[in-house]
């Protein structure tokens, strides 16, 4: 299909791109920035985003490129996700991101679409939004009013909503560094290998002395907006988690046992691709071969 006619500018400095999407009009119609447009320009040619006002961000360079800042690593919003996947520092210090960033799509739409894009897109069945749940990640902003720090536990406010406000740009994304002793991994359940996940589980799990001493699990596609399993998260603090193979008998995994809640709180949607049960089902599932993992 062919989108609705919009008006289209393209801003060379972030001040010029906050200051054109403060200026807009809400009562003339939607302003949408465009980053690396694999999920917005699809929108579009569906007529299921209609904006007035298209801003590229795209000559935007001061949003490109992942730094290590002592205790965090910064990526910025218009690093392309290949970019994130070929960053040493990414590797090195936020494995759990290059994990979930190698299951995005495929290699075209890496190449061309943006680590902040997709999680200012905010699509609940994306595979970022869960990991920067669960690693507890700042998100950046910036406008004419100058910049705000959103943890991502209250920037997904609802299907495709954030507390982005009007005239607001992401910037970049903080991702805390979590030091010696954490595991990670992300597993994800989708029909082809370029779709978005029917259900996805982002883990990150520490062990002291052999015990479970702290994880932090994220879901994808579990609700309107990424999820955060604090039931499970609770459940597993304490565990020892079995031998390799204990528990595939039929015998007790305390492991499983505590993955057992994953579904705990969630509200997972109905579509063409699963029922919410079926949903709640591979959420235990998957949440249980992931936290085995990143204990391996």
């Amino acid at each position: 299909m062919i989108p609705a006619p919009f008006d289209y500018v393209r801003p060379s400095s972030l001040d010029e791109a906050c200051r054109i999407l403060g200026a807009a009009d809400p009562a003339e119609g939607d302003v949408k920035a465009l980053a690396g447009g694999q999920s917005l320009l699809p929108l579009l040619r569906l007529r299921l985003a209609y904006p007035s006002v298209l801003v590229d961000l795209g000559r935007l360079e001061e949003l490109r490129g992942v730094q290590d800042r002592g205790d965090h690593v910064f990526i910025g919003a218009l690093t392309t996700h290949d970019e994130v996947l070929r960053s040493p520092v990414i590797r090195e210090h936020a494995p759990l991101v290059a994990l979930a960033t190698a299951t995005v799509a495929d290699p075209a739409v890496r190449h061309r679409g943006t680590f902040g894009g997709s999680l200012a897109h905010a699509d609940p069945a994306g595979d970022l939004p869960a990991v920067a749940l669960a690693l507890d990640s700042v998100l950046v902003t910036a406008s004419g009013a100058g910049g705000r720090e959103i943890p991502a536990a209250g920037f997904f406010t609802g299907y495709l909503e954030t507390a982005l406000e009007p005239g607001e740009v992401l910037a970049g994304v903080k991702v805390p560094k979590l030091g010696d002793g954490w595991g990670f991994h992300y597993e994800k359940f989708h029909r082809t290998a370029q779709a978005w996940a029917v259900v996805g589980v982002a883990a990150a799990v520490r062990l002291e002395a052999g015990t479970i001493a702290q994880a932090r699990i994220g879901l994808t596609n579990m609700g309107p907006a990424p999820v955060r399993a604090r039931t499970v998260e609770t459940a597993l603090r304490g565990v020892t988690p079995p031998a390799a193979g204990a528990g595939a008998d039929g015998g007790r995994d305390p492991v499983r046992d505590a993955c057992a809640w994953a579904d705990e709180g969630t509200a997972p949607p109905a579509d063409l691709h699963a029922k919410p049960d079926y949903r709640r089902h591979l959420a235990r599932v998957l949440t249980h071969r992931a936290v085995r993992a990143a204990l391996s």
